[in-house]
């Protein structure tokens, strides 16, 4: 299962071409043993960088946001889900470039149901979509609903259901989820953003955005059905 795993990250690193992930390095040699070299990033997470910076302005949570939501969008492009986004798989560059890394759970079409099924839960806790504890396979809202909840911590320092959503596995005790809005930690944040995240976090796949795009082009603009609320 390891080398099987090492196979598909090298596939996967090799085939996504996007600045905001982490890039395979070419061999300079052939290979005599089954290895993955990537290319370095210097900088920090961030998780790191949260704690450095408690209190960020909106603009530049919006501007990390849009890059790794274009990171996001090079996965799903390419029908792949990431299902381990998290501040800790996220690098800022010393040029404010971010980077997504860690491969080790992604989801690809074509590779992953040829796999055994198993009861695996991918991800962290706090930044796994609730479908994944009803047993349901990763899709692209999965990822964006791990986005939102970064984009809440990074505004909030908090979690948009605390640690909550992990110890729901059934759909009667999901349905007991509640949203608790950003603004409760900070009022000068917009309402529409906190609408927008709450969208992107909803407990029901469905009922979040399609594309990760419309989630971050919302962060910057009131949506429609918020301004006609």
């Amino acid at each position: 299962e390891y080398l099987e795993r090492l196979l598909i990250e090298n596939w996967i690193a090799k085939r996504l071409d996007n600045a905001h992930i982490l890039k395979a390095a070419v061999p300079t040699r052939k290979q005599s043993y089954l290895y993955l070299v990537t290319e370095y990033v210097e900088g920090q997470t961030l998780a790191q960088w949260m704690i450095d910076n408690p209190s960020p302005a909106i603009e530049t949570v919006r501007a990390i946001v849009s890059q790794i939501g274009r990171g996001l969008q090079a996965f799903h492009r390419q029908e792949m889900v990431h299902q381990d986004l998290r501040p800790d798989n996220i690098m800022i560059d010393r040029a404010g470039t971010v980077v997504i890394i860690d491969f080790g759970a992604t989801r690809v079409a074509g590779i992953s149901e040829l796999a055994e099924p198993n009861e695996r839960i991918f991800g962290t806790a706090q930044y796994t979509a609730p479908e994944y504890y009803l047993g349901f396979a990763g899709t692209p809202q999965a990822d964006i609903f791990s986005l939102g909840v970064i984009t809440y911590q990074m505004l909030s320092g908090k979690l948009p259901y605390g640690n909550a959503v992990s110890g729901t596995r059934s759909r009667r005790s999901q349905a007991r989820l509640r949203y608790r809005t950003v603004l409760a930690y900070d009022e000068s944040i917009p309402a529409w953003i906190d609408y927008a995240i709450s969208k992107a976090v909803q407990v029901e796949p469905h009922k979040r955005y399609e594309e990760v795009s419309e989630f971050v082009h919302e962060l910057s603009k009131p949506a429609y059905a918020y301004r006609v609320l």
